[in-house]
Order: structure tokens, then C-alpha cells, then sequence
């Protein structure tokens, strides 16, 4: 196992490298997803954030550092990329600026502080929707575009289980599939905390490692699906309605939305996460990944199955 002290002076040390620092300080890790670290740092002074791709896991970071290239020329709000490349061990990370606010959802939801910013987050996220969509999607090359109804059976197949709602609800989608439309660059998992929020609103929309070419509808449709409401019960992100989110993409991007569209990409999205959380629980009944998150995460699958199943009756 490798010395935590020495790795972190090994990072330390490519990080003043690759920015031409002269001082590295306060390097603190701030978490440690699936696939990747977040450490915090000042470099000669300046706030700065650099995120790692995990050892193990084979998707590099130079895509997703491209499309945030891609993504602040384009005007929507992220951080501003300074530096992306190996870090010599085979991983690759990206150095960013450090914006500050909220991630946390609950606190952006509840708290003091965002209560002006509430009522302007489903505007400032359709805004943010359609610069993205708008980007030029042979600008950035390695974007992945998988059919998502054909990839993610795959994927439950493979864990080999029973899930007769979820096959139901496959069965849905395959018969109501929208008409195919050119597609875009899409940002994969936009909801709340995947943006950072301050007292003003969205400050920044982060995480692009799902990032891929399809429907734009597939963004409006995620942003909407019952697990991002965080308990609260508007349909956006649980700050507001559909019809907000409808019209500040379209005043934004010139198009009109379809809402059956966007409310089959919700069910998918709903069917999607149901899997990914089989999956996720799998990781660490297997041992793959040894993680009490992980596990806990198991349970959503019957929340995921029940809405899936007021969907699919109309109840929603």
C-alpha cells in the first residue's frame, strides 16, 4: 500500500511543476469518489483545485478536461481550466480555479444564506442547459454516444439479478422512444451537486465525467428525476417547476421543448439510476470496492422501482 505522506509529496510536487509554482500549501484532500480525488491547495497564494483520476480506473481526464475547456469558451459558468495531463504514474488530473460555494444540496435547498438564490436556480440551470447544448460537439474529441436503453440493459444483464420493474419499465421506454434528433454535447449528470451555488445562484456547474454526445432533452429530463428533489417535492432540482426550467432554455437556445420528450428521459433517467445503484452495490458486495456508501446506496433501488412505477400509472 502506498505511503499517504509520500503520495501527497509526490502530488504536491507535480503541481508546482506543471503550474511553474513556487510554493504548494495547504494541500487537503476534500474527497474520494469512485473514480477520482478532489484536493483543495494555494499555489504561490492563489486558490486552486485538482482533481485526480483514480489508480484502476481506465477513463482518463483529458476528455472531460477538453469539454470544461469547451464549456467556459462557450459561456456557460465553470471553473477556469489551467492545466490538464498525466501525472506520471498512468492517471491523468486537471487543475482548476476554485469557486467558492455550495455543493451540499440540503443546505442550498434550506439554508439562509441561498434564500435569494432559490427562485433564480431553475432559470440560471436552463440557461446553463442551453450554452451547453449549443457547443460545437466535433470540437471536443472522445465523447462517447451510446444508446442509453441498449447500454444500460447491458449492464443489468450483466449483474444477472431479477428486477421485474425494471424490465417493465424497459419495456416502456423501448415502445415510446422519441424520435431521434442530431445530437449534442451533452453534460450527463447535471443536478444539484454537480453545481456550485453562492448568494447570487449558480456559480458554477462542475463534475463533466459522464459528458457524452446525445439528446439535449436527456439533461432536462435528469435534472428533473425524483432522487436530485433531495426529499422536497418540486420537480426541478426541488426548487421549482418544469414549466421554469422549459422556459429559460428555450428563451436561452432558441428551440422549443418537447415536454413528452423530456418526460421520457425522466423515466429513463429514473430506470438508469435504479441500475447504477445495483451496480454501485455490487462494487462493494464484492469486494471491488469496499465502501459503506456504497452499500447504503443498495436501498434506492426500491425507491427507484416505486417511482418508476407511479410514472409508468401516470401519478406523476
Amino acid at each position: 500500500m502506498a505511503d499517504p505522506a509520500a503520495a501527497k509529496s509526490e502530488l504536491a510536487g507535480w503541481l508546482a511543476s506543471a503550474l511553474g509554482a513556487e510554493s504548494i500549501d495547504d494541500l487537503t484532500r476534500l474527497s474520494g469518489g469512485a473514480s477520482r480525488e478532489t484536493w483543495r491547495f494555494t499555489a504561490d497564494g492563489r486558490p486552486l483545485v485538482v482533481q485526480r483520476q483514480r489508480q484502476g480506473d481506465e477513463r482518463g481526464m483529458l476528455v472531460e478536461a477538453a469539454v470544461v475547456r469547451a464549456a467556459g469558451e462557450a459561456g456557460v459558468p465553470v471553473p477556469a481550466l489551467l492545466h490538464a495531463d498525466d501525472v506520471g504514474d498512468g492517471t491523468t488530473a486537471m487543475i482548476l480555479e476554485a469557486i467558492d460555494g455550495e455543493t451540499i444540496a440540503r443546505k442550498i435547498q434550506r439554508d439562509d444564506e441561498y434564500a435569494e438564490a432559490r427562485p433564480r436556480l431553475v432559470g440560471d440551470f436552463g440557461r446553463a442547459l442551453a450554452r451547453i447544448h449549443r457547443i460545437d460537439p466535433t470540437s471536443v474529441d472522445g465523447l462517447a454516444s451510446d444508446d442509453p436503453v441498449e447500454f444500460y440493459t447491458q449492464v443489468l444483464d450483466a449483474v444477472g439479478e431479477p428486477h421485474p420493474v425494471l424490465e417493465l419499465a424497459r419495456r416502456w421506454l423501448i415502445e415510446h422512444r422519441p424520435a431521434e434528433r442530431a445530437p449534442c454535447l451533452v453534460h450527463g449528470d447535471f443536478r444539484l451537486g454537480n453545481v456550485i451555488v453562492d448568494g447570487d445562484g449558480l456559480a458554477a456547474v462542475i463534475d463533466w465525467e459522464l459528458a457524452h454526445l446525445g439528446d439535449p432533452m436527456e439533461d432536462l429530463g435528469w435534472v428533473c428525476v425524483r432522487a436530485w428533489r433531495f426529499g422536497q417535492s418540486a420537480p426541478v432540482a426541488g426548487l421549482g417547476e418544469r414549466e421554469q426550467l422549459f422556459a429559460a432554455y428555450e428563451a436561452e437556445s432558441g428551440m422549443v421543448v418537447d415536454a413528452a420528450t423530456v418526460r421520457w428521459w425522466e423515466i429513463l433517467g429514473v430506470w438508469k439510476w435504479g441500475i447504477m445503484c445495483i451496480t454501485q452495490m455490487t462494487a462493494h458486495r464484492s469486494g471491488m470496492v469496499r465502501s459503506h456508501e456504497l452499500a447504503a446506496i443498495g436501498r434506492r433501488v426500491c425507491e427507484n422501482e416505486l417511482d418508476l412505477l407511479d410514472a409508468l400509472e401516470g401519478r406523476w
